[in-house]
């Protein structure tokens, strides 16, 4: 892919830009194959790029237009705002034509940079500590449709967004969820924890099968098409083995549970039980499974802490576990936990391979039956890899 940002030095996020597409998925697949070598009998699936397709030849769709996300830091000034990131001396660098983005996050960025000069708000400065307003994130569903968050440094910005609402729907029509985070901190975090919503509710992320409903502060993969095939593979693995029963721990809005519960050829009575810490996220999720006519339960819980928990609450465990956890991965309670369950398969999702390594370790009564690598990330080192449990 061809970025003028990164040929001059201004931006240099997509670290393997200059590695050609096929390669960076090949090395991508040997890394993976190198921190499991400890399971040599484990069966590669072909990778799936980042236009969601499978194989080493890929389209040109494959290295650009994939993120359903951008986070945009906020800098220059209210005349001439720059959304993008920051160089290392902490100035904005403009980034609205990034080849990455979605063709409609593209498309809106100079549109947001316009809302910005109308509000009057100056961009927050990092070395001087003042201004107003650090971050726009932006995410696009598969319907066109927008949702765009500001995070500013006090309810004076609140305020002054709130006001010209009217005016930001009429720049961007597109947008169907509008919110404000509140982060008055001097701190190197994305978004702080006081969030009011403006407009709607949540965005619909209708991925075929299931629609998912994300919230301002909910997870969702950032590439669309590559989640649609973590989903389909996942639901393949259920669908194979037919469990009665099954868990998804850190479900989040509930793309795991909700795609499994429907897989091919699935017990009309088959249990799915999701778990969240996040009450916004299981609200979504309890709404898209009465939306599908799915009849799932989500509840909202620390993960390792419900499990461990469920023999005192008199709980009987699944047949087919579900993890998704955060790069730290599972941890090693839950490992362990896991390892004398008993439970007999696990599909375990990673974004963070040397974690999973770490975690399969701890879980030396599963064998790895199948794994496949999802290039959620082109350009970064970043992956998403899943693999298939058996009990030995």
């Amino acid at each position: 892919m061809e970025c003028a940002y990164y040929d001059a030095g201004r931006c240099r996020s997509c670290s393997l830009l200059p590695v050609p597409y096929p390669r960076q998925v090949s090395d991508k697949q040997n890394r993976c194959r190198e921190l499991l070598s400890a399971h040599p009998d484990i069966l590669w699936l072909e990778p799936v790029r980042g236009d969601g397709r499978a194989g080493q030849d890929p389209s040109p769709g494959a290295e650009r237009d994939f993120r359903n996300k951008a986070k945009l830091v906020i800098g220059g000034t209210v005349e001439a705002p720059t959304l993008g990131i920051l160089d290392p001396d902490r100035r904005g660098v403009d980034l609205r034509d990034c080849g990455i983005q979605s063709p409609g996050i593209r498309a809106v960025i100079p549109v947001i940079g316009e809302f910005l000069t109308l509000t009057g708000l100056a961009p927050y400065d990092v070395p001087t500590k003042r201004g107003e307003v650090k971050f726009v994130h932006v995410t696009e569903a598969p319907s066109r449709e927008l949702m765009l968050r500001f995070v500013v440094r006090s309810q004076l910005a609140v305020r002054r967004i709130r006001e010209l609402l009217a005016d930001l729907v009429r720049l961007v029509p597109l947008a169907t969820v509008v919110s404000v985070n509140l982060l008055p901190e001097h701190r190197a975090v994305l978004e702080g924890e006081h969030e009011e919503l403006l407009l709607g509710e949540s965005l619909d992320m209708d991925l075929g099968e299931v629609s998912l409903h994300l919230r301002p502060q909910s997870f969702f993969q950032t590439n669309t098409a590559v989640a649609r095939a973590l989903y389909a593979q996942a639901s393949a693995w259920v669908g194979a083995a037919q469990p009665a029963s099954l868990w998804d721990l850190y479900c989040g809005v509930g793309g795991f549970a909700l795609h499994c519960a429907r897989a091919a050829g699935g017990s009309a009575d088959r249990i799915v039980l999701g778990v969240e810490t996040s009450e916004a996220a299981v609200e979504s999720a309890r709404r898209s499974a009465a939306e599908a006519g799915i009849d799932a339960r989500f509840i909202a819980a620390d993960a390792t802490a419900f499990a461990l928990g469920a023999r005192a609450r008199g709980e009987a465990l699944p047949e087919l576990l579900i993890v998704n956890p955060p790069r730290r991965g599972i941890g090693p309670e839950l490992a362990d936990w896991l390892d004398a369950s008993g439970v007999p398969q696990v599909i375990y999702s990673s974004c963070n391979p040397e974690s999973l390594a770490a975690d399969l370790t701890r879980m030396p009564q599963y064998a790895v039956r199948e794994a496949r690598l999802f290039d959620m990330f082109p350009h970064t080192r970043h992956l998403e890899v899943a693999v298939r449990l058996e009990r030995r």
